[in-house]
């Protein structure tokens, strides 16, 4: 494992997606949001997804600079045709213009169609919740077909994630979760790392249960949330981000796109504008007070909530670096010999 200081590797990331071609400022904003992801513990979508980027870009595939182009723009809600900019920029725009809509309004909500791939949902989250509202991220993938309809064993729909942050009277609340059992993203390292998946999470093209993550490609798919037992809960969440993205942004799968990326709906409400934000953190921190003091089995920790392990890595990480396995160094350091990957000062 190598340890980097999260500023070096932003620096790196930064370079080298400006050295592809990527507009300097949009690349520092990829760079960081890709960072935060790992800081966030999410690291199959932190700058594990380099290469891929890389690879858009040199494709052709990846809008390097311009804006996006507004379809709607009302007291509360605004539509984007992303024109295939990179995700990181369209979604830190769109939380900055659905927040300033919920500080007027107490809700604001930006739907965009054709963006680029947006890393991690949870990355985005903290300085909205920082700010004093409550967010919602969820993205579809309208070119991805991994994940199987509940009691099919065929790929339909993307794993579709949400993500959602609010404040309480101490640390956030923030979570990221996919409506599917796993990732993609960990499909693909445990591919590569010729290992199993952890648990029975993917259906390979009979039906049956596996934990083989050579089924993908294979007639496999993964399976919705919930899996064998309660994946109909999962499907239906599924399809309800379909609804919030692709169909909200009135472009999807259904127009059959030509490059990887996302259909993305953000939703910020401003509690101030509700039942007012010390009322609101009043009624967050208490439910994660009792939830933390609820009885658990003897011996056992006590209960974890959404984010706190998260937060504490994001810390501990940038005190003392960001670790990277040795193969991620490798293969990210070769996207640019000209570019030295940092090391630890």
């Amino acid at each position: 494992m190598t340890t980097v200081p999260a500023s070096d590797l932003g620096d790196f990331a930064t370079r080298l997606l400006a050295g592809g071609g990527l507009d300097p400022a949009y690349a520092a904003i990829v760079a960081d949001v890709l960072v935060e992801g790992d800081l966030m513990a999410h690291p199959t979508h932190g700058v594990a997804l380099l290469p891929s980027y890389m690879n858009e870009i040199r494709k052709g595939r990846m809008t390097l600079s311009g804006q996006p182009e507004k379809r709607s723009n009302g007291a509360s809600v605004e539509t984007w045709d992303g024109c295939w900019l990179p995700g990181p920029v369209l979604v830190r725009d769109a939380l900055d213009a659905a927040c300033t809509k919920a500080r007027a309004t107490g809700m604001g909500a930006v739907t965009i169609a054709r963006s680029q791939h947006i890393a991690c949902l949870a990355a985005y989250l903290l300085p909205v919740t920082e700010a004093g509202f409550a967010a919602i991220i969820t993205s579809s993938s309208p070119t991805t077909q991994s994940v199987a309809p509940y009691g099919a064993t065929e790929g339909v729909y993307s794993p579709n994630p949400i993500a959602a942050g609010w404040p309480t009277q101490g640390d956030p609340v923030i979570f990221d979760i996919s409506m599917s059992i796993t990732t993609n993203g960990l499909v693909a390292q445990k591919k590569a790392e010729g290992e199993a998946m952890p648990g029975l999470w993917l259906t390979d093209a009979d039906g049956s249960p596996t934990d083989d993550p050579n089924v993908i490609g294979q007639g496999g798919a993964l399976m919705p949330m919930g899996g064998v037992d309660h994946g109909h809960k999962g499907f239906a969440l599924g399809l309800l981000v379909e609804m919030l993205t692709s169909g909200l942004a009135g472009f999807g799968r259904a127009d059959v796109p030509d490059r990887w990326g996302a259909a993305v709906t953000i939703l910020v409400f401003d509690p101030a504008r509700f039942g007012g934000a010390e009322a609101f953190c009043r009624q967050t921190d208490h439910i994660v007070t009792a939830s933390r003091a609820a009885a658990v089995p003897d011996g056992a920790s006590p209960v974890r909530i959404a984010g706190q392990q998260a937060l504490r890595r994001r810390a501990e990480q940038l005190e003392h670096g960001i670790t990277l396995s040795q193969s991620l160094v490798a293969q990210i350091s070769a996207l640019d010999p000209n570019i030295p990957f940092p090391t630890k000062g």
